[in-house]
């Protein structure tokens, strides 16, 4: 394979990253899936749909074991202690006595976290067509494997814990559209806290943007975006730090998948690709 460049819209040239699997060799139809190829509008719209339909039917469909997750919530806090990192109830307490912040954080926490990250899908679509399918991917199996810790490890949220603690910003303030409130809090799984995927989802849309934006700003927001977030998910008793981490670990795994599908990082993929046949 040549050492040629491709050339990039905005100016920059890019090194073409070398293929491990490609569909002009031997591999047939599996190396037709795994070349980086411009996306169908009407494929992705339908896929993103169902996937995430299929996602919140499994999600909530995990059994709501309200006793163990709370077992589980304790375990959690108590492990906190000892590593000296439990401030999650100063953080929730003291954000909770400016009001206007912990309702702009309510809503931060209801919205934002589908609005940028559907945001960050649509303009990898018209920019970065090349690289489109292989972030995607990192995003559905990041999200994938989360079901896996609903399952293993239900957790119930700082917030839902026995004793009072720590204060329920949502119920408190009256949050329009949370799915953690009024009758919405029936079609969520209250107790699927373990791994934050506000952390994971934040996470991919900040490294996505911190990385491939062209401008300054653009990837400082993009660096922002998930500590905010971490701070938001704190401050409102919606998840622990280490559901933080939880939601980090499985965009890791996301991120590793879509290399080894690929053969590269998903930033690494040339900006441009053919279009499908």
């Amino acid at each position: 394979m040549s050492d040629s460049t491709v050339t990039e819209p905005e100016g920059r040239e890019q090194p073409a990253v070398p293929r491990t699997v490609t569909g002009e060799g031997g591999w047939g139809l599996l190396g037709r899936l795994r070349s980086p190829r411009r996306p169908r509008l009407w494929f992705e719209i339908l896929l993103i749909a169902v996937s995430y339909w299929t996602y919140s039917l499994i999600r909530n469909a995990v059994p709501e074991q309200k006793a163990e997750a709370l077992r589980d919530a304790d375990w959690i806090w108590r492990t906190e202690h000892r590593l000296g990192i439990a401030v999650e109830q100063s953080v929730n307490h003291a954000v909770n006595s400016v009001h206007w912040l912990i309702i702009g954080m309510n809503y931060y926490y209801a919205t934002l976290h589908f609005v940028v990250t559907l945001g960050v899908l649509v303009w990898l679509y018209r920019r970065h067509p090349g690289r489109y399918a292989a972030t995607r991917l990192a995003l559905f199996a990041t999200t994938g494997v989360a079901l896996v810790g609903y399952y293993l490890f239900p957790l119930a949220p700082p917030r839902l814990m026995s004793g009072g603690a720590f204060v329920d910003t949502v119920m408190i303030h009256h949050t329009w559209g949370s799915m953690a409130s009024g009758d919405l809090k029936h079609m969520s799984n209250q107790y699927a806290a373990m791994p934050s995927m506000h952390i994971g989802w934040s996470l991919w849309c900040g490294l996505t943007v911190c990385t491939l934006a062209s401008v300054p700003w653009a990837r400082v927001l993009g660096l922002l975006y998930p500590a905010a977030t971490l701070l938001v998910i704190v401050a409102t008793a919606n998840h622990f730090w280490l559901d933080a981490v939880g939601g980090a670990l499985c965009l890791t795994f996301g991120l590793t998948l879509s290399r080894l599908w690929y053969g590269a990082l998903p930033y690494a993929l040339p900006r441009l690709a053919p279009a499908p046949a």
